[in-house]
């Protein structure tokens, strides 16, 4: 170990944040793998951007990795098959309650990987940026945006910092914490990769304080002999949540503030998710493209809660059975945490790759909401220094013109408002309706 290295503390700390039970009883559990399902169901849409176009039709032949939906845009990622077997259909199913153009593959059990999947050459930044799209890359921590819009910033912005996001706040889930655990080779391969092509000056990996195995596996990546200069840290950050979004990150990680409308890469940074690094690399070292994800099955009305790896396209139902059945009270499904998960309408919608868990939870008695009492917890625990609470008022009282000067345009959906309100009221719904008025208003 080089006698400079040290675990780092954050640069800055965030404002707000609330602190979660973290519920993740599957964190030792190491990943099952699910078997391919008689037919899967893979939406041409499962990223941030344009819908991608069918390459394919009924009856073609396809094989793991075969890709199946070309990228129809800049901001858009190609989508492969994620089983092998024959094209039953290419047209619009039902996909949580929307019409989604979708590719349905029957299944032959066999999983054969597609003949003519071969390593990806990369000798400079360009090649990571190729690399990455024709991987399928999307970010793995749920947002979806393509990755390889991340790693092609603007020929005006330097990059010198890469941020690893292990951070993983949200409650119950634990699928990143897995990779760590089981696949930090490729982690460690992918950081140097980066590190050394992207000619970068600094990589933060940050993690939170909870997770003291995952520390020190990450801790052996920062003290690897290759990083002669000492350019690849650790960092420690404190459990609150959303430590792990992408702009609180950045703050806790270089103390640079991403502003309105700007991308990490206008202040210098790239932000990859940590299983987002073990999966490029496994595709540079392999070919084979992003077609499964490993995915927590958690909550109180889950038979057997369980860390699994799911050909993209399976039905949740599917899903479900594989780990035992839920309870007869279940009264909610998300796709992801408690905090910005989205709401699970159909149990036949399937698995998609921004997907990192499913969450299923019993029953509970509803919450009475109560006039607001002008506390102030919502405004003390955004992390972006909002006052939802005067959101509201605005909204109830149809003051639109209000919205821009209270800045609910640069609000994440955290969650966080909502949960510390003693009064229960909707803010985190209300902040979203707010910004959907004023996306429709500018158009």
């Amino acid at each position: 170990m080089k006698s400079v290295e040290r675990i780092l503390n954050p640069v800055k700390r965030i404002h707000g944040g609330i602190f979660l039970p973290h519920h993740k009883r599957t964190a030792e559990l190491e990943t099952v793998v699910m078997p391919p399902c008689e037919r899967v169901f893979i939406p041409l849409s499962q990223h941030i951007g344009a819908p991608c176009t069918p390459v394919v039709k009924k009856g073609d032949k396809v094989f793991v990795g075969t890709l199946i939906g070309e990228a129809s845009g800049f901001v858009s990622a190609p989508i492969h098959s994620s089983v092998s077997g024959t094209v039953a259909s290419v047209k619009e199913y039902m996909q949580n309650g929307n019409p989604v153009m979708c590719v349905e593959i029957e299944s032959d059990g066999e999983m054969k990987p597609d003949p003519d999947m071969k390593p990806f050459e990369v000798h400079k930044a360009e090649d990571i940026a190729a690399a990455a799209k024709a991987c399928g890359l999307v970010g793995l921590g749920g947002a979806g945006f393509p990755a390889h819009v991340k790693l092609t910033p603007n020929k005006d912005a330097k990059i010198d910092t890469l941020v690893i996001n292990a951070a993983e706040c949200e409650p119950y889930l634990t699928s990143d914490y897995r990779e760590c655990m089981e696949n930090s080779e490729d982690v460690v391969e992918g950081v140097y990769l980066l590190k050394d092509i992207l000619g970068l000056e600094k990589v933060v990996i940050a993690v939170e304080n909870n997770k003291p195995k995952a520390i020190k596996k990450l801790f052996e990546i920062a003290t690897d002999n290759r990083d002669v200069e000492d350019k690849v840290k650790l960092m420690r950050l404190p459990t609150s949540y959303p430590q792990g979004a992408e702009k609180v990150i950045i703050y806790s990680a270089t103390g640079r503030v991403v502003p309105p409308g700007k991308l990490p890469s206008d202040v210098g940074c790239i932000v990859m998710n940590i299983t987002s690094i073990g999966t490029l690399y496994r595709f540079i070292k392999t070919g084979m493209p992003l077609v499964a994800k490993r995915i927590t099955v958690e909550g109180d009305a889950v038979n057997e809660p369980k860390n699994v790896i799911v050909p993209i396209g399976t039905p949740v139902k599917q899903v479900l059975e594989f780990v035992g059945g839920i309870d007869e009270e279940t009264a909610s499904l998300s796709a992801g945490g408690p905090m910005m998960g989205n709401p699970i309408t159909d149990l036949d919608s399937v698995i998609e790759k921004r997907n990192n868990g499913i969450l299923v939870m019993k029953q509970r008695k509803a919450d009475t909401v109560t006039a607001c009492i002008r506390c102030g917890r919502c405004a003390q625990s955004c992390p972006m220094r909002l006052t939802p609470a005067a959101v509201e008022t605005a909204y109830n009282n149809q003051l639109s013109e209000r919205y821009e000067a209270l800045n609910v345009n640069i609000c994440m959906e955290c969650g966080s408002c909502s949960y510390v309100c003693p009064a229960k009221r909707p803010l985190t719904q209300i902040m979203r309706t707010v910004k959907a008025e004023m996306r429709r208003n500018k158009k």
